[in-house]
């Protein structure tokens, strides 16, 4: 069975939920077909530590403020996914699901979105998938004879999985420093990082770098000279348990490993360690794998998008639209799908852009 709409858009978390806002307050029909069985994007999946970098009133989605949680400054996952949740019902947001989309196609003047529940015809189609679902581990010598354990950042879930344990977390990103920060007290804990950890001041929260990316992109559009962005600030965020396991001395990093054997580490100097696991704390890849028969993505997996032309300088430093399919349009897969666009502050903009782009051309 083929269903029809003007627009579907694929994934159900924050940046879907954004596009669908604006969809629905210029009057534009669409679906959004989350994969998930519940509300909240990848926010459920989180562990059970994590916080947001901002407050809740820097943490919102368009429309509706983030409430505070009470008793911290900075929400944890378990609340933000609560406030997408009432999010999409106050909006009363047509949401599908569990609907897993297998295949984005052309179909004459449409694109065919192939589900496993039946099909979608669409003049257009915003994919909002994200990169939680789309973990990346390096290619490590020695990773798959390695007897431990292993995991990823999305199957971390608290420190008494790993108590007691030989730990190496690797990463010198947020992720890294959290998780590092968690399991500090209650393992043996190595913190492998490529490079020295670079902390941003203390005071320095998600307010300050979304700040300093608006900056920057303004000076791009501009013609000036290239603030740095969020990067010339450093690297980790210095929430209050990554604070204070750093001030506690807990937070030492050794440079990265340059292999596993079967039972740990080898450092490049010949050194070596035991260890009973490994949390690999290396990011993302952009869900995409559901356009594969669009033929768009480039050699870094990426699809090339440009700005809409809404008339503001600053749409010529990143855009949503596809340039080779023009009816698709990339929302929240980092900066290059718009500035900011990954997060809940930052993508309003974009999403607003990618929706008026999409109602002008469904007419």
């Amino acid at each position: 069975m083929t269903n029809r709409t003007p627009v579907v858009v694929i994934g159900g978390g924050q940046a879907g939920l954004a596009a669908g806002y604006h969809l629905r307050r210029l009057g534009v029909d669409f679906v959004i077909l989350d994969a998930q069985d519940r509300p909240g994007g990848a926010w459920p999946q989180a562990w059970d530590s994590l916080h947001l970098f901002s407050p809740a009133a820097y943490s919102s989605l368009p429309g509706r403020p983030m409430p505070a949680q009470p008793g911290t400054a900075y929400p944890d996952a378990r609340h933000v996914a609560a406030y997408l949740t009432d999010y999409e019902r106050r909006y009363d947001l047509p949401l599908h699901r569990p609907v897993r989309v297998t295949g984005v196609h052309r179909d004459g003047r449409f694109l065919r979105v192939e589900t496993g529940s039946g099909d979608w015809r669409a003049q257009a189609v915003i994919s909002a998938t994200g990169t939680w679902w789309r973990p990346f581990l390096p290619a490590v010598p020695g990773r798959a004879e390695f007897r431990g354990r292993q995991l990823h950042t999305v199957e971390y879930g608290s420190p008494r999985d790993l108590a007691g344990l030989r730990v190496v977390v690797v990463g010198g990103g947020n992720s890294g420093a959290q998780i590092a920060a968690d399991l500090a007290p209650v393992t043996e804990l190595t913190w492998a990082t490529g490079r020295p950890p670079r902390f941003l001041a203390d005071d320095v929260d998600g307010r300050v770098l979304f700040d300093a990316a608006t900056a920057r992109r303004r000076a791009l559009a501009e013609g000036r000279t290239d603030t740095g962005g969020v990067a010339s600030l450093g690297d980790i965020v210095a929430v209050p348990p990554v604070r204070e396991a750093r001030d506690a001395g807990l937070l030492k990093a050794s440079p990265m490993f340059v292999r596993l054997d079967r039972d740990g580490v080898v450092w490049a100097d010949g050194t070596r360690a035991d260890v009973d696991a490994v949390v690999w704390c290396t990011g993302f890849r952009p869900t995409l794998s559901h356009l594969a028969p669009l033929g768009l993505r480039d050699r870094r997996g990426r699809i090339a998008v440009d700005a809409m032309g809404a008339g503001d300088a600053l749409h010529s430093v990143a855009g949503t639209r596809s340039v080779a399919e023009p009816r698709l349009h990339l929302l929240g897969y980092g900066d290059w799908t718009g500035p900011a666009s990954a997060t809940l502050i930052g993508v309003g903009r974009p999403a607003r852009d990618a929706a008026r782009a999409v109602a002008d051309l469904v007419g």
